[in-house]
């Protein structure tokens, strides 16, 4: 029996279709500029977002590290949530290759109030770094995958841009956000300078983000992607994938949603204490975290410890209800 795989929505398989898409796009030198499916899939993503210019990128890694470099200079002050990812999971990159300083704030489930980022600006003092970017992101990982609400990403755009500041969306998981509000990607981020999001998450393409922004910005952060290494030769085939998930896979989002939900729902029953989830995140409350997930990989089904009592288990395309049901069982046969 297969493995009930809930470590991340990035563990998806591209599909035999998303494959044949591969297979069947035309291709060039991204490098030199001539990848006719690279060029579509910038375009399209650039529409998507309401932005003018896009760039592909090997990850999000990558095109969160374009973001805050286009925005900042060396010495500059990055403001983001402290379970953001830049800060958490992208080894340093924007003080090794940015030079900026990142200072985190306190949020409420991933979700940065505005009396905080209100609080968090400083005098204009030389011994200040000046805070010139806000990162937001929507949905929060660590915030329990939550989504912001519209009128709140307005406020915090609009009180970031009248204090001089630019502003990032980290839309990692951002259709999730899409799906669950009914909202469209360029309405939600419409208060944004620059937007990143991933194909190789709940999109379910196996690799590749993409950052979108103005074309100054955008062709900045190209020579950047060059800089990094992340320049790549005939990425059609990659970026095929990723327009496959945009025509196939954003939608089907509420069906991980609504698995996650019945996620919740069991384990509940089953007496764990467990955070309500909004999108494709579940997470749980146990004592020795780390035990937990050997364990539990024992009984076939693979999650992650995110703490010494915190457990997460994402849904993705791969994962069915039956997938849901053993995981359910694993739990309480553990208990």
């Amino acid at each position: 029996m297969q493995p009930v795989d809930l470590r991340s929505d990035t563990v998806t398989q591209p599909t035999a279709a998303m494959r044949k898409a591969m297979m069947e796009a035309p291709l060039g030198d991204d490098v030199l500029g001539d990848d006719p499916t690279v060029k579509r899939l910038e375009a399209v993503a650039a529409e998507r977002v309401g932005k003018k210019a896009a760039v592909f990128t090997p990850s999000g890694t990558m095109a969160n590290l374009l973001g805050i470099r286009v925005n900042t200079q060396i010495g500059d002050e990055v403001l983001m949530y402290a379970g953001a990812h830049p800060f958490n999971y992208e080894a340093a990159g924007a003080a090794a290759f940015a030079g900026v300083q990142i200072r985190t704030l306190a949020s409420k489930d991933g979700i940065i109030s505005l009396d905080t980022l209100e609080g968090a600006f400083r005098p204009d003092d030389d011994h200040f770094a000046p805070a010139q970017l806000l990162t937001i992101e929507d949905t929060a990982n660590r915030g329990g995958g939550t989504v912001h609400e519209l009128d709140h990403l307005d406020a915090l755009t609009s009180l970031a841009h009248s204090r001089g500041m630019r502003t990032h969306l980290d839309g990692a998981r951002v259709f999730n956000a899409v799906v669950k509000s009914g909202i469209s990607l360029a309405r939600r981020a419409q208060g944004f300078d620059t937007v990143q999001f991933c194909f190789s998450k709940g999109l379910g393409a196996p690799v590749g983000s993409v950052l979108c922004g103005t074309e100054d910005a955008i062709h900045l952060a190209r020579r950047m992607r060059k800089a990094l290494g992340g320049g790549m030769r005939q990425s059609g085939l990659l970026a095929a994938a990723a327009l496959y998930a945009l025509d196939h896979n954003v939608d089907r989002l509420s069906e991980d949603h609504d698995n996650a939900r019945a996620l919740w729902e069991g384990l509940s029953a089953a007496g764990f204490p467990v955070k309500e989830p909004q999108t494709n995140m579940v997470y749980v409350t146990v004592d020795e975290a780390p035990k937990w997930q050997d364990d539990l990989g024992d009984s076939g089904v693979h999650c992650f410890a995110v703490s010494d009592t915190e457990l997460r288990l994402v849904t993705h395309l791969d994962v069915d209800r039956a997938g849901i049901h053993r995981t359910i069982e694993a739990f309480a046969s553990l208990q």
